[in-house]
């Protein structure tokens, strides 16, 4: 995997049995570019990370496998 990989945007998804066009149209984004993003073809940028982990609801750390924990750390689980 690259350096780019948003590594678990694949495992998400056909996790929750959504195709890459549904995922995209849902995000109003085009199907290929998020299969460069799965692919590490494209880096994502804030606000793409950011739809990312709010459309699974789950954290961007966890989308770019910094913690093992998909949830929110708010300032009161601190």
């Amino acid at each position: 995997m690259s350096r780019g990989d948003i590594m678990r945007l694949k495992e998400l998804r056909k996790s929750k049995g959504i195709s890459q066009l549904k995922l995209a149209m849902d995000l109003n984004m085009n199907q290929n570019s998020i299969s460069r993003y799965e692919n590490g073809i494209r880096e994502a940028d804030y606000a793409t990370l950011i739809s990312f982990a709010d459309y699974f609801n789950v954290s961007i750390d966890y989308l770019l496998e910094r913690t093992d924990n998909p949830t929110f750390l708010s300032s009161t689980n601190k």
